[in-house]
């Protein structure tokens, strides 16, 4: 007899959630607070890479921040104002930015990105998806000889602890792999493994999967508390009325903070504000997505439009848009690009990243609920881990040994 499980969050996360439970022996609803896909999973820059094994807080981060800080409108600003939760987020991402850290993070990181990497193929396979799938990779482009070498080191790390390199361009062989760049450049590093996708196309297409599965969607359905009970949650309290079931997934991104009454436990996510511009592809359209890592700034060429997306502002829940941002993206592509973009900008957007400081999600039970799994904090990787995080839980709810070890992603390690 199939058991009731109520996900709590409509981005992608919770949708491969409902995915992989709808599979099983699970009757699936899922309710969001706003519209299902229209979060940070709507705009952000569509790719699925496991080649960002690496997490921020690594060696030598704190002194790249802090000049950031103090680049006019640049890709990373913190917003003054008396936070104990966001300083001390600060405080303990400084102390992971060691070698050691790092490479831990790196390896809980990896096993996710890996495993959603081979299961979008599988489903791209077996569902009807239409998102716009391409697995050209992406191309890290440099202005200087400088950053381009510095990033030889990085790949020589990730190839001897991951077994995960690049392929090295310089002059006119990386203007013949992707002519849309400007010649002069230092030159560029491909990541051939690496994929892409629209993932607004793909929200509204996985939706559609889960309602040919029998899923049940509510909108403007926002959460209030669990009723609990001997350990366990009885139902949750909504804005349209109490849900009952025998199982919940918290699903909520960067808003799960706010949840930690009712979860039990601390959960050190801040919002890590990102944006994003759309518009038509220009006549010299990238094939392959760019990320300039100097300006840390992305170009993703979609077969339906163009995407420059890239900023981290610590402000909390700021809901405005800055325009001196989107300035920023387009200024920094002029660099790199013949067309940098085109016009008209159909899109103008923004979307909170959950970022925890060491850099890995929470996949786990609830301490205080048993029957509750959290499954939030992915950073800026939601979308490339999505897949592997749904079978995950799926695999705890179901009492199945996991695919993956969980321990690196327990919410009790904070």
């Amino acid at each position: 007899m199939a058991k009731d499980v109520l996900i709590i969050g409509g981005g992608v996360i919770g949708a491969a959630c409902a995915y992989y439970l709808s599979g099983s022996d699970w009757q699936v609803t899922l309710i969001d607070q706003g519209e299902f896909g229209k979060g940070c999973s709507h705009a952000n820059c569509g790719l699925v890479c496991p080649s960002h094994v690496l997490p921020l807080a690594g060696p030598g981060a704190v002194g790249r921040s802090l000049k950031a800080l103090f680049r006019r409108n640049g890709p990373l600003s913190i917003r003054p104002r008396i936070d104990l939760g966001l300083w001390s987020w600060f405080w303990r991402f400084a102390g992971r930015c060691n070698r050691n850290d790092m490479l831990a993070s790196g390896r809980a990181i990896e096993a996710l990105l890996s495993a959603s990497r081979s299961l979008y193929d599988d489903l791209f396979r077996t569902e009807s998806l239409d998102a716009e799938w391409e697995t050209r990779g992406v191309l890290f482009v440099f202005l200087t000889p400088a950053a381009m070498d510095e990033y030889a080191h990085t790949d020589r790390l990730m190839r001897s602890e991951f077994g995960y390199g690049a392929v090295r361009y310089e002059g006119t062989e990386l203007t013949e792999l992707e002519p849309a760049l400007k010649p002069g450049l230092a030159g560029g590093w491909h990541h051939e493994g690496d994929a892409h996708l629209r993932p607004d196309k793909l929200m509204s297409s996985w939706r559609a999967v889960l309602e040919r599965r029998g899923v049940t969607i509510h909108e403007q359905c926002a959460f209030r508390g669990f009723l609990p009970r001997s350990g366990r949650a009885e139902a949750a309290e909504t804005s349209r009325g109490t849900l009952k079931a025998d199982a919940f997934v918290v699903a909520t991104g960067a808003w799960t903070p706010r949840l930690n009454l009712d979860l039990g436990c601390r959960i050190p996510i801040q919002p890590g504000k990102g944006y994003s511009m759309t518009m038509p592809r220009p006549e010299r359209c990238p094939a392959i997505p760019l990320i300039f890592e100097e300006h840390r700034v992305v170009a993703t060429p979609f077969e339906s439009g163009y995407r420059l997306g890239s900023i981290m502002e610590f402000a909390g829940y700021d809901e405005t848009l800055d325009p001196r941002r989107f300035q920023w993206l387009s200024g920094a592509a002029k660099h790199y690009l013949h067309e940098p973009s085109a016009e008209p900008v159909v899109e103008r957007w923004y979307g909170w990243r959950p970022m925890t400081f060491d850099g890995k999600p929470i996949i786990d039970r609830s301490p205080a609920l048993a029957n509750v799994v959290i499954a939030a904090g992915h950073n800026m990787l939601g979308l490339s881990m999505a897949p592997a995080t749904g079978k995950l839980v799926a695999e705890l709810l179901g009492d199945l040994r996991p695919s993956i070890d969980v321990t690196p992603y327990s919410a009790r390690r904070f």
